[in-house]
Parts: C-alpha cells; structure tokens; sequence
C-alpha cells in the first residue's frame, strides 16, 4: 500500500504518466447534469388576485403622493409670491386710527407711506427742517385684564421710573373703563422692554411726538403743540388745521435759518457785552414782507416748551408794544414831506426847547443854531421832529400812522402778535402830536416798526409782513401809502443819518447802509425809569436800492468803554446791525462794492446836512401853537401786572406831560 491520497475515481494519479491526446476525453455527464447544448426551459410565473390588488394599491399610493407634492409645492410658491408681494412689492402699513379706542378693533389697512403723518412738517424757505413729528407709543391699559395694580405698578416703574404711581394706581382701579392711558410718550427701547415683562391688559398705541431739530433757532416763530399734537404757540396754533389737513405737504416759513443763527448770535454777544436784560432782532425782505429772521432773546429749547420759563418764552419782537423812540422820526418827517407840509430846505428852531405847561421837551444834545430838515433827522432832534408834527396836526398824523398799521395788531401769523398802544382821538391833542412825533406817547411792537419803516424805504408800498415764503413768480402784496419822491428823499436822509448822524456804528465797509437810532426811557409804575433805556437801530441796505431791513433792541444796556459811556440806540444797538449786514449780506448774494462803484452810488443817495433853498421856493414857518406854554391834560394808561423790563403794552407810555405820573420836568429822547 501506498501513503499517497486517492485522488477522484477516473483522475489520473500523479505518479501516472502523462495521457496522450486520444486518452484525453470529456468525462462522463453526471446523472441529472444538464446538457451543454440543451435548450433552456420557461417556467410559467403564476400572479394570483391578490397580487394584483396589491400592485394596484402602490400604484395609487403614488399617484397620491405625487400629487400631494405638487400641492405643497404649489401651496410654498404662493406664499413665496404672498410674501414678496406684502413685503417688497406692496407693502402693508399699519393702520394708525384717529381715536385711541379704534386701535383696538381697527385692523390694518394698506395706506400710502405720507399718509400715516398726522402734522406736517415745518422748514425755513430753504427747505432746512424745523419742526417734524417722529413715530413713538403711547402706553395704555385695560383695568378690567389687570388682576394686581400694585404688582403691575411695580414692574412698570423698573423701566418707567417716573411713572406716577398714585396716578397710575387711580386709572387701574376705574374698573368700568377699557382704556386708560398710563404714559402718553415711551421711547422704542422702553417699549421694549415693557413688552418683555409680559403684562396681561397692558398694551401700546402707536403715535406721534413733535421734535424741533434745530432747537433753539427760530423757537419764538415755531411755538409748541400739545400732547395731542395740537398747537398751542407760534407758527404751530396760527397753521394748526393747515397742519393737521394737510400732513404730506411741509410748511414752508420765509425764515432763513442762516440768516436766523446770525442774528441770533450777534444780539446774544451785544447782550452780554452790555449787560442788558434782553433784546430783539429782526430781518425783512424789503421787497415783499417776509420776515427771514426774527429773534427774541432771552429764549428756549423749542423741545422743551412745555417747561420752558414764561419769560424766556415771550417773544419781544411781536408780543411787546415798546416806545420806539426816535426811529418814530421818519414817520414824522415822511408824513409832513408827503403832505408837502415841509420842504427838505425848511429851518426850524431847535435851539430854544419847547414849554408846556411846567414840562420842557429838550434834545439830547442841545442845537447851536437851527436845524433843517436834514438835521433834525440826522442828529434825531427832539424839538425839530415836535415842530414838524405840529403842522401836520392831529387828524394827519392819525391818519398817517393808521394806513401804515401802527393803530391795529400787526398781521403777522403769530397768535402772540400785541396791540398798539395809542391814545384815544378824543385825548389827542398838542402833547401827544409832539410826544408821537419823536417815538414818545406811543407803543408798538418792533415787527410794526419795520413793517411801517419798509413802506418809506421801498418806494411808498406798504407790505403787509408776512412768515410765509411766497411761492416762486407769486405776486407780491402790497398798497401804495406815498409818494415814490417822498420815499426817495427818506433814503437820503437815512444815509445820512450814518454818514454823518447818530448811525456812524452801523458804517459797513462796500455797503450803503441807510438806519435810524432809537432811544426811549423805560415806564415803570410812577412814571419814566431814570437810566433805564430802551436802545433800538433800523437800517436798510443797499440805501440806493433797499434789499432788506434790519432791526436790533436791547432792553436796559449798561455803558462800557466802547460806548463812551452812552446807552443809546447808535452806541449800543448799532454795531449789532453793521456786524449783521456784513455777515448776512455775502449770503445773500450781496457782495461788497468796489470803491469806484461805491463812489458813483454814493452819490445817488448823496444829500447835504443844510440844503440850499430854491429861488422862490416856499418856507414852512413854525405853528403859532408853540408861541407859549399851553396846559396840557393827558389820559394816562392803566399799567400792567407784567414784568417791568420787558415795557410791554400796558404801561402809561403816552404820559410824558401828565403831571401825575411824570416826575421829571424834561423829556428827552434820542
């Protein structure tokens, strides 16, 4: 036997030698092996009912969810487009109800952008914003959701420390009301945050709040509204429905806030350098009555009106009637050179004072020889201006000062605009023709004054003043109170008043600046205030062809050494006007002239102090009247409970000869 494994029956042995070709043949077929070349068979597949039913549920099952796919595809795609719409395209907008109780059953509405404005803005002419009204909450309650008062009260005032909490506790307790306001005005952060404490009952009211951007500038003009947006002061009560109808289109005011700021900031540094107690100032558009400024100092955060100081918030410019002192002389001299009462050559004597009754009227600087027309108004002669108004008598004078609007509250569109102070028909007599004649025994307020002082500089037409700015190509108010000659004379005078008068301070270098000074004494309750003045400069420039008026008042200067110890119009409020037009008048597109140019124009606007009389020509002589001292009995006026310094409408200013309220035998103003 062998060790070597049997290998498969019929395999050769590996010890066996190797088969030839013949040996080599295919082994036998194994039993059940199917043949190489035999033909598959088919097998028959048997699908039974059941099989089909199945099939047939799949089927379904698919159809099913295909089309649920579309479904949700189509359902996504629609709020796609929805969003797009509500948001980029169309755009919802809250709907802000007009009472508070419809913001609770009001749903939103698509509203145009401008209209959820409920005011209207406020800008200067030239578009700068002035008053706007911003989006902000108001914070309110249900008292019947409110379970514990003083639990709400107290997570309420860890974001609203100044929350009234006895206020608040009254207005929850009203168990019969829906709504109860808490706080009227919430900042977005506080808002915030109140949200976050989850209170049941407690909710928001989207409104609006009144912000001035420019603080302080223009405050008096603007005024204020109250919590409802209702105005209450200023341009915000006198356009208050305009506002309020017409809340897409701005307001548009003839202020220039450049013009404003400068004003503003020269009559602020005149107050402190003199020490004075207050002051106003005030910039016209000669050729149409707008006001492009109007300053009254001392003043207020417009933003902060409601709690600003009752002084600080009269407006001196149009709520005080002052005497105007000796810038009253132009009207003087304008009515009597209309009338042809006077002639510009006429003398008068102005160095003997005037004698009525125990009572003298004298000028601040004593006359050396008499004075023509010229120089009364350049050196502001109190007895010349007496001796003209005098022979234009009572019934001209009224009349003149009537038609110039000096007897009615002014028109400007300011609901603090004051009366006049004047005296009755019946009580004017000699006294008060020649008190008026020199800005005495009158009050007005200072935006008369300039309205008044426009007509004679602008060729005789009166434009009534105006805080609008007119449109472009709008046609310009106006009514014709004298002669384009009488006008043209007054300019001359005007000039020289600076050139050679009481105006020098308001010399401005490339310029033609025509002004008259003012100066009256204060009335207190017993009468005129020993070295309390009111000091006032009106000028015009360019004299040759009025572009603008400028009007500065201090109220009680004191002297200092650039005065030379005078507190007089000239001295105090002069150098307030020259700084204005210099700084104003580039701005408005007014440049310095060149000394030729200035030269020729000089000339136009030239006038001597002593004009020549024409051969022939007339001579006015002085009104017999004045030949001796005549008793005198003057109304005096019932004083006011106002402050003293502001020498408002109320005070007896028209009683410079009543023996019962004047304590000094001599009237002097200059």
């Amino acid at each position: 036997m062998t060790d070597e494994p049997a290998g498969p029956v019929g395999a050769p042995s590996p010890n066996s030698p190797p088969l030839n070709a013949a040996q080599r043949t295919t082994p036998a077929r194994r039993r059940g092996a199917a043949r190489a070349d035999a033909v598959p068979r088919m097998e028959t597949v048997r699908v039974t009912a059941p099989d089909l039913q199945r099939r047939a549920a799949l089927e379904t099952t698919r159809s099913r969810l295909v089309l649920t796919a579309a479904g949700f595809l189509v359902l996504f795609l629609a709020v796609i487009l929805k969003l797009a719409d509500a948001t980029i395209i169309q755009p919802l907008r809250p709907h802000r109800p007009e009472h508070p109780i419809a913001a609770l059953v009001v749903a939103p509405q698509d509203l145009d952008a401008d209209a959820l404005a409920k005011r209207a803005m406020i800008t200067d002419r030239n578009g700068q914003i002035l008053a706007v009204s911003l989006p902000t909450a108001e914070l309110f309650a249900d008292p019947r959701q409110v379970v514990d008062p003083t639990t709400v009260i107290a997570k309420l005032k860890t974001v609203l420390p100044d929350l009234d909490e006895a206020e608040a506790r009254q207005h929850l307790a009203e168990a019969n009301k829906e709504f109860v306001f808490l706080d009227r005005r919430i900042t977005p952060r506080q808002e915030i945050q109140i949200n976050d404490l989850g209170i049941p009952g407690i909710d928001f009211l989207p409104t609006e709040e009144r912000h001035y951007p420019m603080g302080r500038v223009a405050a008096h003009v603007l005024g204020g509204v109250d919590v409802d947006e209702h105005g209450v002061a200023g341009v915000e009560k006198w356009f208050d429905k305009r506002l309020m109808a017409d809340p897409t289109t701005p307001l548009r005011l003839s202020i220039d806030v450049r013009v404003q700021a400068v004003v503003e900031e020269e009559l602020a540094a005149a107050i402190e350098e003199f020490k004075a107690l207050g002051g106003a100032g005030i910039v016209m558009d000669a050729n149409t009555g707008e006001v492009l400024a109007m300053v009254s100092l001392p003043d207020y955060d417009a933003n902060d009106f409601g709690h600003a100081d009752p002084d600080a918030r009269f407006n001196n410019a149009v709520s005080g009637a002052y005497e105007p002192g000796s810038t009253f002389k132009l009207q003087t001299a304008a009515m009597a050179l209309d009338d042809d009462v006077i002639h510009i050559w006429d003398q008068f004597d102005t160095v003997h004072p005037i004698h009525i009754g125990r009572f003298t009227i004298t000028d601040f600087e004593p006359a050396h020889h008499n004075y023509e027309v010229p120089e009364i108004v350049a050196y502001s002669s109190n007895i010349g201006a007496s001796h003209i108004a005098v022979l234009v008598g009572a019934q001209r004078q009224r009349a003149w000062l009537e038609k110039l609007g000096f007897f009615v509250r002014s028109p400007i569109q300011l609901p603090e605009s004051a009366p006049p102070i004047v005296q009755p028909a019946k009580s004017w007599q000699l006294a008060t023709i020649m008190t008026v004649s020199f800005g005495n025994g009158i009050a007005v307020t200072p935006i008369q004054l300039m309205s008044g002082t426009d007509a004679i500089v602008d060729g005789g037409i009166f434009h009534p003043p105006t805080l609008l700015a007119l449109p472009p190509g709008a046609p310009v108010p106006g009514e014709r109170v004298m002669q384009p000659e009488t006008s043209e004379i007054m300019r001359k005078l005007m000039r020289l008043v600076v050139t050679a008068g009481t105006g020098t301070p308001a010399k401005v270098p490339g310029y033609l600046v025509g002004a008259k000074t003012g100066t009256s004494q204060k009335v207190g309750k017993h009468g005129y205030k020993l070295h309390s003045n009111l000091s006032s400069m009106i000028a015009a420039f360019p004299i040759n062809a009025p572009r603008y008026l400028v009007y500065a008042m201090l109220d009680s200067p004191h002297a200092d050494a650039s005065t030379h110890g005078y507190t007089t119009g000239g001295w105090t409020a002069g150098p307030v006007v020259r700084n204005v037009i210099s700084r104003i008048a580039p701005m408005m597109g007014l440049l310095p002239a060149s000394p030729e140019q200035l030269q020729v124009e000089e000339q136009e606007v030239s006038i001597p102090l002593r004009p020549d009389r024409p051969a022939g020509a007339p001579i006015a002589s002085a009104h017999p009247a004045l030949a001796s001292p005549l008793p005198v009995s003057v109304v005096p006026v019932v004083p006011s409970a106002r402050r003293n310094w502001q020498h408002q409408a109320a005070l007896p200013v028209t009683a410079v000869v009543d023996r019962q309220v004047v304590g000094a035998p001599t009237v002097a103003a200059r």
